[in-house]
């Protein structure tokens, strides 16, 4: 209700209507009115909001990645250098030792691994032995001590010599000529069933009846026995030295441990048809654990 309205509603009372009440309605009528004009100024007249876009309440960037909640694996600081493995989707510490040529223990004991059978995708693993670094202590020697040491460093000397002319025992890591020339046998006697194939068959593939003998094919230690690397069965890897690694699958019975030295040509297994279609061996040579094709190695049948 604004004035003009209470005044025309004052005038359109009769005469006879009480003058004090017709007062008191014409003065409610302008307080009225005074008060809807105040409410529009005071609307109109108000300061629209202020958005604060002080440091405190900065807005995230759009398209930014929030890094506070992200993992780092263990080793991560370590991808791609030389000797280190980034565990890919489906791998196992045994698979990622066969393709490194490593014995997965070694693995697990070089990357601080508290349960081998747990990596994760990502993570990176050393695959190459630690470069241990021994500590050399200069201490003064008196001329007494050297003329007492003298004849031990000349005894020592053939000894030296004579280990120099022999052939190393532990070839060095890059792979030497004697390591190439190692005196490989056939692990099976049965015909071969599948020639290498570096893209669909990793070694040979020898038939066989169920319990016919699997042999060695040069000396070595045994690194791996048993069924957790998915496709192969019950397999064998055997670690003959720094280059190469051989592996015997779908075996019927594994009969060495871990750890456990063999010779060329000892009965390491049975053949059978695990995690196979038929009985027969699957054998492969790994030369720093990339497959090779054993008929490079293996002598003529």
């Amino acid at each position: 209700m604004n004035e003009q309205a209470g005044l025309a509603m004052a005038a359109s009372f009769p005469p006879a209507f009480d003058g004090q009440r017709k007062t008191r309605l014409l003065l409610a009528g302008v307080l009225a009115g005074a008060m809807l004009l105040s409410a529009c100024s005071t609307r109109s007249l108000g300061r629209a909001p202020v958005e604060d876009r002080g440091a405190g309440s900065a807005r995230p960037v759009p398209g930014a990645v929030d890094t506070s909640s992200v993992k780092l694996l263990p080793g991560a600081e370590n991808a791609g250098k030389p000797g280190y493995y980034t565990v890919k989707p489906g791998d196992t510490l045994i698979r990622i030792g066969l393709d490194t040529g490593q014995n997965w223990r070694d693995i697990g004991r070089w990357s601080n691994l508290e349960n081998p059978n747990l990596i994760e995708v990502g993570q990176v693993l050393r695959v190459a032995p630690p470069v241990e670094t021994t500590a050399v202590v200069v201490r003064p020697v008196t001329a007494g001590a050297a003329t007492a040491v003298a004849p031990a460093q000349a005894s020592s000397a053939p000894a030296a010599a004579t280990s120099a002319a022999k052939p190393a025992s532990t070839p060095s890591a890059s792979g030497s000529a004697a390591e190439e020339d190692l005196p490989w046998i056939w692990p099976a006697q049965g015909q071969v069933l599948a020639g290498f194939d570096e893209a669909k068959n990793k070694g040979v593939d020898i038939a066989g009846k169920a319990g016919d003998n699997v042999v060695a094919s040069a000396d070595g230690r045994v690194v791996y026995a048993g069924a957790g690397l998915r496709g192969y069965g019950n397999l064998i890897i055997l670690k003959h030295n720094n280059t190469f690694l051989t592996a015997y699958a779908h075996n019927q019975t594994l009969l060495v441990k871990e750890d456990q030295s063999v010779r060329r040509g000892q009965k390491i297994a049975e053949m059978g048809n695990s995690d196979a279609d038929r009985v027969k061996l699957h054998f492969e040579i790994r030369r720093q654990g990339k497959p090779v094709d054993p008929a490079k190695y293996l002598p003529a049948k």
